[in-house]
């Protein structure tokens, strides 16, 4: 997964009167943690944060710090982002430290790829889940992983035991977990001629 770079200031002062006001001036405050140290309050250009996790990798992007005084070239993910409901604001981000040689547990969103047999019989495709939490080495993390539904017939079912996975990746949900299913009746055939 490509690495990408960020640049962070640190944070003097906390509470809501002061994240108001970075965020009025499109900074978005945020907070710095993981194995080893302290927690750390920082602050983001808004626009640094929207395109560093844009794209490819998207919220598990491995993010390089830059700035930030003794955090400056720590490697990050996102581990938490509030937004604002109405305008889709960022309005605060959790940053996770962490090793490259330590496995990490990640939401990887699900991709259905391919139209469903079922669906073309009538059927209609029914996603249970979007994402699996998954464990891995951080250079490991899948941007998305692909579930192939192109042969689901109507009344079948795709499990998260029936998935197949990239090198490297352990999958924390129950195996029994449904992904997706096809519903709905199957075309009757035409009655014989008499």
């Amino acid at each position: 997964m490509e690495q990408k770079t960020m640049s962070i200031e640190l944070r003097e002062k906390n509470g809501k009167g002061v994240a108001r006001k970075l965020r009025a001036q499109d900074v978005v405050p945020g907070v710095v943690y993981g194995k080893g140290i302290e927690p750390v309050s920082v602050k983001v250009a808004a626009k640094d944060l929207a395109a560093t996790i844009a794209g490819e990798g998207g919220l598990n992007s491995l993010i390089t710090l830059s700035g930030g005084g003794s955090l400056n070239g720590n490697i990050v993910i996102v581990a938490d982002m509030q937004r604002n409901p109405l305008k889709g604001d960022i309005l605060h981000v959790d940053f996770h430290r962490i090793s490259l040689d330590e496995k990490v547990k990640v939401h990887v969103p699900l991709v259905m790829v391919g139209t469903a047999a079922g669906v073309k019989e009538g059927g209609m495709l029914d996603v249970v889940t979007y994402s699996l939490d998954v464990e891995c080495l951080p250079t490991a993390i899948p941007e998305a992983i692909n579930v192939d539904v192109t042969n689901l017939a109507i009344g079948h079912s795709i499990h998260v035991s029936e998935l197949v996975l990239p090198a490297g990746i352990k999958v924390l949900n129950d195996p029994e977990t449904p992904i997706v299913s096809i519903h709905g009746k199957a075309k009757e055939e035409a009655p014989a001629a008499e």
